[in-house]
């Protein structure tokens, strides 16, 4: 709750998001800043964490936001802007150019929202990358192959959480999954200022991992390395992460180098950013950038691992307030996500055996519903997920180990 005496910065938040996935960065920026949401609809569980609200017909309007947003600086200094909703970033970026915070650059955050664009900027910079060719029909697609080489992947232009992305072997793989590519879709449309919506990218192989960072003034320090898992070939659903905070990636001078080239090619000086990088025999290979805090709760891993609390980092990155970077934990922390085995199933009943839970266990969590039609990857890619656990322990081996279990004591039955 808010009092008349209460000094804290306003820090405005453009949309949350599912309770289950970002709570905690809300619970932890409300603990040193007064909150006030632009959401689409009422706000519900958020109702304790904010100061308060202001309902807009589309929260994805950058110019309609600006507006309302500059209404509300007129009443009150807003400190900062901040948005960790992959369709909303690009918006947002409208409302920090209109009350003048740091990340308000639209044409940055776009560069980073349009995969195709970003790819052009990292070739003219030179930086490491996948070589890649948009495209609008199959048939461009199969000139582009023939470019880049098989194996290839097909990836959309502007969506994220692996949506889209398939790896073909050959000719007859990407006649066959083009069609899928093209229609993937996010939970709420972007549209895009091309008639080349696919990318034809080159395969490249080895670890993929993703890179959590805080940029200020254009330096770039990395929070958290998150070691992907990837299951359902050649889908690249994304079906764990670890995070470690001992990573010895978060000092190799390789991948610092290239976290600082991209952000510097992309013009990203300041904000959060969620990147992912190929390790490969030559060296770290840019996938992607997205201009926000990473999905999948990658960053609650990393404050579980760490003890840096990335709500308070992304805050003090979009008000430019001074943050404590000091890691005061040294554990890993991974989380896995469970499916149905066989598509269209209609559930009849899902949950976890509390007594078989090993210790280490952070949370189980179940996310589906009796009732609901879920299916595997590729038909029910994130959103096929029906429930997940995350642990922690002294290493990664034993973090496996916990999850493993788990999913042991995980069981769902048809209805």
């Amino acid at each position: 709750m808010t009092t008349p005496e209460d000094t804290r910065p306003l820090l405005l938040v453009v949309a949350t998001g599912m309770r289950t996935y970002r709570e905690y960065l809300l619970r932890s920026i409300a603990a040193e800043y007064r909150v006030h949401l632009f959401l689409s609809t009422e706000p519900e569980w958020e109702k304790e964490y904010v100061a308060g609200w202001t309902v807009l017909p589309n929260t994805m309007d950058g110019p309609a936001m600006a507006a309302a947003a500059t209404a509300l600086a007129e009443r009150e200094a807003i400190a900062g802007v901040l948005c960790w909703d992959e369709a909303r970033i690009h918006a947002a970026a409208f409302v920090a150019q209109a009350v003048g915070a740091r990340n308000g650059d639209p044409d940055v955050v776009w560069r980073l929202r349009d995969k195709g664009r970003t790819r052009a900027a990292l070739d003219v910079a030179g930086v490491a990358q996948p070589r890649s060719i948009p495209v609008r029909t199959v048939d461009d697609a199969v000139a582009a192959a023939g470019v880049v080489g098989y194996p290839a992947i097909l990836k959309p232009r502007g969506l994220g959480a692996s949506l889209g992305v398939v790896k073909v072997a050959d000719e007859e793989g990407l006649r066959a999954n083009f069609a899928f590519t093209l229609a993937a879709e996010g939970p709420e449309p972007v549209v895009f200022d091309t008639d080349q919506p696919v990318l034809v990218e080159e395969f490249v192989s080895g670890e993929e991992i993703s890179v959590d960072s805080v940029v200020r003034d254009g330096e770039v320090t990395p929070l958290f390395v998150g070691r992907k898992v990837v299951g359902y070939p050649p889908y690249a659903e994304e079906v764990g992460h670890f995070v470690d905070a001992r990573d010895p990636l978060l000092a190799d001078p390789a991948l610092l180098k290239a976290l600082q080239r991209t952000h510097e090619a992309l013009g990203f000086t300041d904000g959060v950013t969620h990147s992912e990088f190929m390790l490969t025999e030559s060296g770290p290979k840019v996938i992607e950038v997205n201009g926000r805090l990473g999905g999948d709760l990658i960053p609650y891993l990393g404050l579980l691992a760490t003890g840096i609390d990335p709500g308070l980092v992304a805050a003090a990155a979009a008000t430019g307030s001074p943050v404590d970077l000091t890691p005061t934990r040294a554990r890993v922390a991974g989380i896995r996500f469970f499916y149905v085995a066989e598509e269209d199933t209609t559930i009849g009943s899902l949950g976890f055996a509390e007594e078989a839970l090993p210790e280490g266990m952070d949370r189980v969590v179940v996310v589906a519903k009796p009732g609901a039609v879920v299916s595997p990857p590729p038909k029910g890619t994130v959103w096929g997920r029906i429930a997940f656990a995350i642990a922690t322990g002294d290493s990664r081996a034993r973090v496996a180990e916990r999850l493993a279990a788990a999913e042991t004591a995980f069981d769902v039955k048809p209805a």
